[in-house]
């Protein structure tokens, strides 16, 4: 494919083997056998717009790639493609190839989330229960959307469903929504640490009050 052939042109050595470090390349951890090009994701939002007609079968070539600016560039057309409730399933159906933070991150709000701004949202708790870690913070990321909307209901109780999740990527994600819900509305992000701070791991709490004075920062740290 020529989308390809593109990206296999952008790849840079010395940043492949910097990212394969930082996304946790390595046996037993969480991005083990992800292949890196060493491609950014600007050059990649580029091609991705150039080639935003592929159809949906190449895309799900990209997809099955263990070369991750293939799956990230394939999850960046997805975003832009205008079909979004076909987008939608079919994002649902890979979610298997969507195996690492910032492809969740860079696709979920706009794909999941923006999705169902105006619709019924039970989808998102059955993720929130999932074995799998990426589907789990597909549930959390996604509510990224309803936030900016001033909604804050999903958030809220997905991040309740999620408290005591083990995976330090899960409560790095909840702690970041409460903290963009703060962000909003400092009531109900105070509200909700007021009634689990004590219980909260310490990744998500520390995330969720970043943004907080000292003195709250204090209040929360001191259980």
């Amino acid at each position: 494919m020529d989308i390809i052939k593109e990206l296999q042109s952008k790849r840079d050595k010395k940043r492949a083997a910097i990212l394969s470090r930082f996304f946790k390349t390595g046996k037993g951890e969480y991005g083990e056998g992800d292949i890196f090009l060493g491609i950014v994701v600007p050059v990649q939002r580029i091609i991705a717009k150039k080639y935003v007609d592929i159809p949906f079968r190449d895309i799900q070539k990209l997809l099955n790639s263990k070369i991750h600016e293939y799956r990230l560039t394939g999850l960046l057309i997805l975003v832009e493609k205008k079909d979004k409730e076909k987008v939608f399933d079919f994002y649902l159906k890979n979610t298997k190839n969507i195996n690492n933070w910032d492809l969740v991150d860079l696709s979920a709000p706009k794909i999941i989330g923006d999705y169902l701004n105006n619709k019924k949202r039970e989808i998102l708790y059955s993720l929130a229960v999932s074995d799998n870690l990426w589907e789990r913070r597909i549930s959390i990321v996604s509510t990224f959307s309803f936030i900016k909307n001033n909604d804050f209901k999903e958030t809220i109780k997905i991040a309740e469903i999620l408290l005591n999740d083990k995976h330090d990527l899960i409560q790095k994600a909840v702690g970041w929504m409460l903290r963009e819900v703060g962000k909003r509305d400092k009531d109900i992000e105070k509200d909700f640490l007021d009634k689990y701070y004590r219980n909260m791991p310490r990744t998500m709490l520390r995330y969720s009050i970043e943004k907080f004075s000292p003195k709250e920062k204090e209040f929360y740290m001191k259980k």
